[in-house]
């Protein structure tokens, strides 16, 4: 015969336990019934971790309306007899007989005398136990009362896994949201120090309390970024990070294959994370090496240690207020094959909230992915930097005529050498000539083509070749190359006079005209046209004249400086020319930097790099049919 009243408890239990958020919500569902089984005279439930340490005991006897609750931590290494395997434990025994230091219920048994018990002893997972009692009288039947206790249990471990499985599968949620937003964070900068302390406050608090980045050099590991939830411990930590031995010998220490490790307890001695003085504030006991396994929960390898009291002093980091152990998980940074570097966190928190070493390898893995990109950009930025330094002139010409200078402003080194060029020449008659130009596109094409356009023009006017011709002769190589790429360019040669002006004649091949800035703050265009080199066969190109009086200054540049677009569209070409009577007594290169500059802050869109060439003429007038006097060089101002 179907017992109706049980059935509709149980139904009820079921379905609680589907809802329930914490197995303690069911506490009321499970007694009551149980507690009116007939003979049923007490219901005992007790809570254990896996170290034999009572955290929890609840006892409801007929005729109470309210249950004894008893929170606590009492250490009872006997009870261990009592520790169950994967399956439940039925015991029956007389209550008479029990041993309070394997019974710690018995003080509530024992409000029945003469009464037994029936107890289910079963694991809710590998953190702990618990048991379930009903105390009878002899009016009991004891078959039924086991089978009503093994049926609440199975509904008590339903609804614990459950409760853990959908923990589990909001953690992941929350994991996989916190990798998706570190990658963007992450890939957001191409700096590599920027990118690895965006790693570490990503990290926390979210995966762990303290977090420390280095980088993988050729000397070994280099301290780069740390950051702490606890203000106080953020320098203690950053220190850690950068002197500390213990932790330089551990990150030395590290294989290539080796996945991620965590530390507690004594594994921790000696380290600047020891509990009882580093991170953790309390001692606890030596925790084994382990790694958690996907669940979120420490895996065979072993447990962290947990909290107690006393243990060693620690050294570094002062205690936590938490009053958990500190566990350190290390992780190593590997990207394409080989380690960059490592990701150390630290954790002051209960064990369930430790992350598992699935997510702590796919975190790694994009950070070590981000940290890779923005190396390899680094390397290819140097790359570019390096080799455009190699296509202008490492020195300016300086005479007592003229006051000479440059600025260059690569637009962006992730889109490879550019084709600006520029150069001045001092030529056997006394003139100095200055070339600038622009070779389409960007590359190694590109950089090739520059070379040869400014070393060609260069040694045809250091011959003393006219502009117009050296322009004629550079269009007539390249087209004998079968160059696929047109440029710009324009020469400008610089004559002193005797009367104290110079002459300045100017020839161009389809390149932005120079202005001059005349002494009294006036800017005017020179007047130069032609077409591009490299497109047509036998081209010729005519020169323009005009005068340049003392403190005049001519700038030639290239369009990177008159493309560069604000915001609303507005080109520097149309502000250049107020821009620069703005810098009216101002010397070259005052005036070559200042004009990048503005050029570069006005630039809402455009990647074009930036050359400019600066002479102002001194008035200065050289003896006839010499070189320029006291001719010295100076470092071109490559930026």
């Amino acid at each position: 015969m179907v017992d109706d009243t049980w059935s509709g408890a149980l139904h009820r239990l079921w379905q609680a336990a589907s809802r329930a958020e914490e197995v303690a919500a069911l506490a009321d569902d499970v007694y009551a019934p149980l507690l009116a089984t007939p003979g049923a005279l007490l219901v005992v439930g007790t809570r254990w971790d896996e170290k034999q340490v009572l955290r929890y005991m609840r006892a409801l006897s007929t005729g109470s309306d309210a249950p004894v609750i008893v929170a606590t931590s009492r250490s009872m290494p006997e009870a261990a007899v009592r520790e169950p395997g994967d399956e439940p434990v039925v015991t029956r025994a007389a209550v008479a007989g029990l041993d309070d230091a394997v019974w710690p219920e018995a003080e509530f048994l024992r409000q029945a005398p003469g009464a037994s018990v029936v107890a289910c002893t079963f694991r809710l997972d590998h953190r702990g136990w618990a048991t379930l009692g009903v105390a009878v009288d002899a009016s009991a039947d004891l078959a039924v009362v086991e089978s009503r206790l093994t049926q609440a249990v199975d509904v008590i471990v339903g609804c614990h896994t459950g409760i853990l499985q959908r923990g589990r599968e909001v953690r992941r949620g929350a994991d996989d949201a916190l990798l998706a937003e570190a990658s963007l964070q992450m890939d957001s900068s191409l700096d590599v120090e920027d990118t690895l302390r965006r790693v570490a406050r990503i990290a926390v608090p979210a995966v762990a309390d303290g977090c420390l980045v280095h980088l993988l050099r050729g000397e070994g590991p280099e301290f780069v970024a740390a950051t702490h939830v606890a203000v106080q411990q953020q320098r203690a930590l950053e220190e850690a990070g950068r002197d500390d031995p213990w932790l330089a010998a551990l990150l030395a220490g590290r294989g290539e294959d080796e996945d991620t490790v965590f530390l507690s307890g004594a594994a921790l001695d000696g380290s600047p994370f020891a509990d009882a003085g580093g991170v953790g504030g309390a001692g606890g006991t030596a925790g084994a090496v382990g790694t958690p396994s996907a669940g979120g929960t420490p895996g065979t390898g072993g447990a962290p240690g947990t909290g107690g009291t006393g243990g060693t002093p620690g050294t570094g980091l002062p205690g936590s207020p938490s009053g958990h152990p500190t566990v350190v998980s290390v992780s190593a940074l590997r990207a394409r094959g080989r380690v960059v570097g490592s990701i150390t966190f630290v954790y002051q928190r209960p064990e369930a909230r430790l992350p598992d070493s699935a997510f702590l390898r796919s975190l790694a893995t994009r950070a070590a992915l981000a940290i890779d990109n923005a190396l390899l950009y680094e390397l290819r930025r140097h790359a570019v930097l390096s080799l455009q330094e190699h296509l202008l002139p490492s020195q300016l010409p300086v005479t007592d005529q003229w006051d000479l200078s440059a600025s260059y402003e690569v637009g962006d080194p992730m889109l490879d050498v550019g084709g600006d060029f520029y150069d001045a020449v001092p030529r056997p008659d006394g003139s100095i000539a200055l070339l600038i130009g622009d070779v389409c596109g960007r590359g190694a094409e590109a950089a090739a083509l520059t070379g040869l356009a400014r070393h060609t023009l260069r040694t045809l006017l250091e011959e003393g070749t006219d502009p117009g011709t050296a322009l004629s002769r550079l269009n007539r190589a390249l087209r004998q190359e079968r160059a696929s790429r047109f440029l710009t360019a324009v020469v400008a040669t610089l004559t002193p006079r005797a009367d104290g002006t110079a002459l300045l004649t100017t020839c161009s091949a389809g390149h932005p005209s120079p202005l001059v800035l005349r002494s009294d703050g006036t800017v005017s265009e020179v007047l130069s046209g032609g077409l591009l080199l490299g497109v047509l066969d036998d081209v010729s190109y005519e020169s323009h004249e005009e005068r340049l009086a003392p403190d005049d200054t001519v700038v030639l540049f290239t369009d990177g400086l008159t493309e560069s677009r604000e915001a609303d569209g507005t080109f520097f070409e149309s502000v250049l020319p107020g821009r620069l009577a703005a810098l009216r007594g101002f010397g070259a290169a005052h005036i070559a930097e200042s004009l990048a500059r503005q050029a570069k802050v006005f630039r809402a869109s455009g990647q074009d790099d930036i050359a400019l060439l600066v002479a102002r003429w001194t008035g200065i007038t050289p003896d006839t049919g010499l070189l320029p006097h006291h001719l010295h060089l100076e470092q071109a101002a490559l930026r």
